[in-house]
């Protein structure tokens, strides 16, 4: 059984800790890997090796930098069906989408080495005469990545690519739940060269070694994608050195639907958000309105489309839509509150229960519910698994102020032919996306950020690696 060790100053070591974690396939609960538990110490040696190690990661050039992502994409693509087995197995990823997260991860990086040449300074006028005023842009110091376990080796990229291209050094914190994919790719660069001490990994829980990495005076920033709870454990300890963070915490999105909207291209996208992943995706559709006068057309197409959905084995070669979840815990949740809403009110459709067709797993029903009222649980929480609500709706004014209701502000869709209405719609919506007649996905060239307790900061595109600088402006009086 592979039991893992951390990756610090470009070598394994074992942990300070001997306490460990075990690693499960969430269809079959067979025991695949062991994890450290992680210490203090251990974050402590990564962030040692990360400090000293990046002036010299930033006094390389940035396409010198930028070599060595492109290294990383190249062996990504070489490992890419040993990657995508090993990131199915370990959170029931359908092998489809698991492939599709390997193959956008090494197109990640080499989008991020496209910047080496693109980070610009500016120079400002003066109000002096003989002055120049010029404004840099420079690395942070130290980037600290902590990984959830929905995407985490799409997410790793995230991390790791933009503050290495900008000349931070970073230290991974990967899911304690998913971290046997990230750690295979710390085995695979290992033998690429990436200088000592300039990317690390350090597996354990967050309540020990995320937390060490956010409080310490050496991080520079932290990037954080995970729970609400967990942002706010972040940016408490990174409150004490006043440490830039960015977070994305979740959402709650709402999807839209028009009488005028194209029903079945609607249906498509809605069912295609809610259920990838089996619904475990923070951009997913988690609540749906419908205007009250296709609302009957609407359900009958829908219930048709979800009942439609394939749930199998991750490795089934039968092109399944979703798997299991990823863990008891999260299949117990979702089943605890679609049970608390039919107690509300809410009507089941299909659905509502754990699947009795699998022996093993953490299998759930696609499910979707109806007679659900804005103030409900199952309305206003993020869900997180493949349970749909819908809502009537008269006016689009009503549907957004619906929308808008909600304490997230991540991702936001719209189905309309109209076009006043589209726009009209992407002015109001709080939120820091909204898809036009399409499924929720963001592109690695767009800027992923939410409002609202969806996070602050974001990542992707040139925003997204804007985050990993700063600023330095130097005011040159000449005689």
């Amino acid at each position: 059984m592979k039991e893992f060790n951390q990756f610090i100053n470009g070598k394994f070591i074992k942990s300070t800790s001997t306490d460990v974690i075990e690693i499960l396939n969430p269809c079959t609960e067979e025991v695949l890997s062991l994890m450290p538990v992680g210490s203090v110490k251990d974050a402590e040696l990564a962030l040692d090796a990360a400090q000293a190690s990046q002036h010299a990661w930033k006094s390389l050039t940035a396409i010198e930098r930028a070599g060595y992502l492109h290294k990383m994409a190249d062996v990504i693509r070489e490992n890419r069906v040993f990657l995508a087995e090993t990131l199915a197995s370990e959170q029931a990823k359908v092998m489809g989408l698991a492939q599709v997260e390997i193959d956008v991860t090494a197109d990640y990086f080499d989008y991020n080495a496209g910047w080496a040449r693109r980070i610009e300074g500016e120079i400002i006028q003066s109000d002096r005469k003989k002055e120049h005023i010029y404004l840099h842009k420079a690395p942070i110091g130290v980037a600290v990545g902590i990984l959830p376990w929905n995407f985490p080796f799409f997410v790793m990229a995230r991390k790791i690519a933009p503050s290495l291209i900008t000349g931070n050094t970073c230290i991974i914190n990967p899911s304690s739940v998913a971290p046997n994919t990230v750690m295979a790719f710390a085995e695979l660069i290992e033998k690429i060269g990436v200088p000592a001490g300039v990317l690390n990994f350090v597996c354990g829980k967050g309540s020990i070694v995320g937390n060490a990495l956010s409080k310490s005076p050496i991080t520079g920033i932290i990037s954080l994608t995970g729970s609400v709870g967990a942002g706010q454990l972040v940016m408490e300890a990174a409150s004490q050195n006043i440490t830039k963070v960015s977070l994305e915490l979740g959402g709650k999105a709402p999807a839209i639907v028009c009488a005028d909207a194209n029903l079945d291209l609607a249906v498509e996208a809605v069912v295609s958000s809610r259920v990838i992943f089996s619904g475990q995706v923070c951009n997913c559709a988690e609540r749906v309105y419908v205007e009250d006068s296709i609302y009957d057309q609407f359900m009958e197409k829908i219930t048709k489309k979800m009942s439609e959905v394939k749930v199998e084995d991750a490795f089934s070669t039968n092109n399944p839509d979703m798997s299991s979840m990823v863990s008891k815990d999260q299949v117990d949740k979702v089943t605890e509150m679609v049970e608390y809403a039919k107690k509300e009110g809410a009507e089941v459709v299909i659905g509502g229960q754990r699947s009795s067709q699998f022996d093993r797993g953490y299998f759930y029903q696609p499910t979707l519910l109806t007679n659900v009222k804005q103030n409900m649980q199952i309305v206003q929480e993020e869900v997180f698994g493949p349970v749909l609500p819908v809502m009537k709706f008269g006016t689009l004014d009503e549907a957004i102020a619906l929308a808008n209701d909600c304490e997230f502000g991540l991702t936001s869709s719209i189905y309309s032919e109209n076009f006043n209405k589209i726009m009209h719609a992407c002015e109001e919506l709080e939120f820091g996306e909204t898809y036009v007649n399409r499924e929720h996905f963001e592109a690695i060239q767009g800027f992923h950020a939410g409002w609202k307790k969806s996070g602050v900061g974001g990542a992707d595109g040139k925003h997204g690696m804007e985050e990993y600088l700063q600023t330095k402006v130097i005011y040159a009086q000449y005689r």
